[in-house]
């Protein structure tokens, strides 16, 4: 089992440091599939097919039931509606088992929207959200990208509260540009 004062430690050391994403804005976001659970029903969940019905806010975060990271999902099942309104679609990844994300889908994201296992740690790999300091945990990073693939957006911190609000005013920002009056 993990020491949790070293790991708090690596939390705060991060949060000063400020955690940063490998990919940038303008970059083609890596596809993937994952096993995800939404309301503790596990699917086949794949990025491909959710740009298909519009922009994706991808939400890294190091382990389901710790504070941050339920205090983030809160955030993001709040704020739900508001992603819908501007056809967006969002989704969690952690290190976690599935099994975990199915309890975690429904008590702490409030049956609003997926979570994906990423037990190996390949997506978060693939997209550069790995804690320097654990790297069998992700880093707490939002991306968010547009349907033809790319990334138009990336926030990458331990604090969760900023994620919600950067991610929604970036896609405030691109549908605007996108469909100008």
């Amino acid at each position: 089992m993990m020491n949790i004062k070293k790991w708090l430690a690596g939390c705060l050391a991060l949060v000063s440091l400020g955690a940063q994403a490998e990919l940038r804005v303008g970059d083609m976001a890596p596809d993937f599939t994952a096993q995800a659970s939404m309301a503790g029903k596990v699917s086949t969940w794949s990025l491909q097919n959710a740009l298909k019905q519009g922009p994706v806010v991808l939400y890294f975060y190091p382990a389901a039931f710790t504070p941050g990271c339920t205090a983030e999902a809160h955030d993001f099942a709040k704020a739900i509606d508001q992603y819908k309104a501007l056809h967006a679609s969002v989704i969690g990844v952690s290190h976690d088992p599935i099994e975990k994300l199915q309890r975690f889908s429904v008590s702490e994201c409030r049956s609003k929207f997926p979570v994906a296992a990423d037990t190996d740690g390949s997506i978060m790999k693939a997209y550069g959200a790995v804690m320097p300091v654990f790297s069998n945990y992700a880093s707490r990073t939002s991306y968010v990208i547009a349907p033809n693939g790319k990334i138009i957006g990336v926030y990458s911190n331990m604090n969760p509260s900023g994620h919600v609000s950067t991610t929604l005013d970036t896609l405030k920002k691109w549908t605007t540009a996108s469909h100008p009056n």
